[in-house]
């Protein structure tokens, strides 16, 4: 079965974006960047609600700017063919290799897991992640810790969640000092 993973940049005291809604801060260096592209690799579907989705926007047209770097050019070649299922009540079209869900997110999640395919199922943005996790269906959650304290925000993680255990998978340190965090969710056998 495709693991359904939880993945975004968060700043030290625990949130994606700052109290302002700005996440200026989560650009990440040349080594981080290349981390992402290679997280990328493993995906075979990308869910993310309208907020994320139009930040990523940027990225269907990227490969359009000339100065565009080639680890960019890379990021760009991976993400566009990448299928994307967007969750959202207000928008009513999506671009690229995108589709637009209104609603069912547990729904989704089990049809796309029944579905043949590879990769794993990433989610994106708080939102969503906050409501699959209380329907107990991310298996994974990674993180890459920035340097910063934004002091409030929106948090990585939901402030109303059940506990959750998690098991320690990996753990990286880049020479930036950044640090990439990933779990997987400790599976209680069924008695």
């Amino acid at each position: 079965m495709r693991s359904v993973t939880y993945s975004m940049g968060v700043s030290l005291d625990g949130y994606i974006v700052g109290p302002d809604g700005g996440f200026d801060w989560t650009e990440p260096d040349e080594d981080v960047f290349r981390f992402w592209i290679d997280e990328i690799r493993q995906v075979g579907v990308h869910l993310m609600g309208r907020r994320l989705y139009e930040t990523m926007l940027y990225w269907e047209t990227a490969d359009q700017d000339p100065s565009l770097g080639d680890p960019e050019r890379e990021w760009t070649s991976l993400w566009k063919p990448l299928p994307k299922v967007v969750f959202s009540t207000t928008l009513s079209t999506v671009q690229g290799n995108a589709r637009l869900v209104s609603g069912g997110l547990a729904e989704e999640i089990e049809r796309l897991r029944a579905e043949p395919g590879e990769g794993d199922i990433a989610i994106g943005g708080a939102t969503l992640a906050a409501e699959a996790a209380a329907s107990g269906l991310i298996d994974e959650y990674q993180a890459v810790v920035h340097p910063v304290l934004v002091g409030g925000g929106i948090p990585f993680f939901p402030r109303n969640e059940r506990r959750v255990d998690l098991e320690l998978v990996e753990t990286r340190t880049f020479s930036s000092k950044f640090v990439y965090l990933r779990y997987r969710v400790a599976r209680q056998a069924e008695r």
